[in-house]
């Protein structure tokens, strides 16, 4: 029950101190060590040789990995002062739409990073993903799998609090007007009742086929290296046996902002004062999949927002805003299938092979022939 300004305090505390700390030490290659390091410092509230003076009850605070997310942090072009100046110079905002999942959701006031809490076997099979995301990442830094940029826990008043900072999606300054959680499945996914009564609703794969009968239509380059994206974090998340994840897709219709400025103002369409991008580029969607090729003469103007640009099927333009998540929440599905299946199949490891290459593929599927279609 920690309140929610001690905590936000404490993990801005927390890491001030550890990327701080993190600077003075010299750049060097990420060893396999380096993935099971955990640091971890004491911030009485009094405060120490090491800590500062704060008016919160004494905590302790950990940072797991911190070369190897370093290097992470690095590989996406996070520069160490911007990473502290976004989490830790102004207060964070918690987001009201906690998920499913009962996790608290903070994003940096500068939009750019999203402070999420995970449970204690989410953390550490994220733990245990680091040296495979590691691999990954070196072959293909261009991904729409979560950007993962540290990996914390607070630890106060016996509670153990484990945070993971990740890439915010959704820039606020973007007014989104859809939102799906696609898997590909089609099994009861409607979104419910009181998700719909929402100011801002999460729908569904069956949701989204019944508004967007015709999908979402990309451009032929833009479609291919989507899709390219897709089938690659695909194979990185079969080979490490993970499913249930899902496509986040945030529809931003720019035809329809128009109409809706122009009725508030009552003024002339040609006023569209457009909101301040996300400052970074290591975040957007659109950096996602285009990779360094048009990164000199950089395709990605103000207009777009760092959202991809698209159309629906009456030829409005859209902006979409997309990534892969929930792909920490997999340990649990797993479980669950051995447990059925072992009764049925002796040797339960056949199960869990084939189920995340069936999972990826169909996931795939529909996002390359239902979701998204190439003008």
């Amino acid at each position: 029950q920690t309140t929610s300004s001690a905590l936000k305090g404490a993990i801005q505390l927390g890491i001030t101190h550890t990327v701080g700390s993190l600077s003075t030490k010299p750049e060097r290659d990420v060893l396999m060590q380096d993935f099971y390091v955990v640091e971890s410092i004491f911030f009485p509230s009094e405060g120490s040789n090491l800590t500062p003076a704060h008016h919160y009850n004494d905590f302790r605070f950990k940072t797991y990995a911190p070369v190897a997310f370093r290097y992470f942090r690095e590989l996406f072009g996070i520069r160490p002062d911007d990473y502290l100046y976004s989490l830790c110079s102004e207060p964070l905002i918690e987001l009201s739409n906690s998920g499913a999942s009962g996790s608290l959701f903070y994003v940096s006031s500068d939009d750019e990073f999203i402070i999420k809490t995970v449970q204690h076997k989410e953390a550490e099979f994220l733990q245990k993903l680091l040296p495979g995301y590691y691999m990954n990442l070196n072959q293909n830094p261009r991904t729409l799998l979560p950007k993962f940029y540290g990996l914390y826990c607070v630890q106060a008043g016996g509670k153990n609090i484990r945070i993971v900072v990740m890439n915010n999606l959704l820039p606020r300054s973007v007014k989104m007007h859809l939102k799906y959680d696609l898997k590909g499945s089609t099994y009861k996914r409607r979104a419910s009742q009181k998700e719909r009564e929402k100011i801002f609703p999460t729908y569904k794969d069956l949701d989204f086929m019944q508004d967007i009968p015709d999908g979402l239509f990309l451009d032929s380059d833009m479609y291919n290296a989507l899709c390219k994206t897709l089938q690659r974090d695909c194979l990185v998340l079969q080979s490490f046996k993970i499913m249930d994840y899902s496509l986040l897709v945030a529809i931003h219709n720019i035809d329809l902002a128009q109409r809706e400025h122009a009725m508030a103002d009552g003024t002339s369409q040609t006023d569209m004062r457009r909101p301040a991008a996300q400052k970074a580029l290591y975040s957007t969607a659109m950096e996602s999949i285009q990779g360094e090729a048009r990164r000199g003469g950089t395709i990605e103007t103000d207009d777009q927002m760092g959202g991809i640009p698209a159309r629906n099927a009456k030829g409005e333009r859209l902006l979409l805003y997309i990534g892969i998540i929930d792909v920490l929440q997999s340990y649990r599905f797993v479980k669950k299938l051995e447990h059925s299946w072992k009764a049925l199949v002796h040797d339960g490891d056949t199960v869990s092979v084939h189920r995340p290459s069936f999972y990826a593929e169909r996931f795939q599927r529909f996002m390359c022939n239902t979701a998204f279609k190439k003008i």
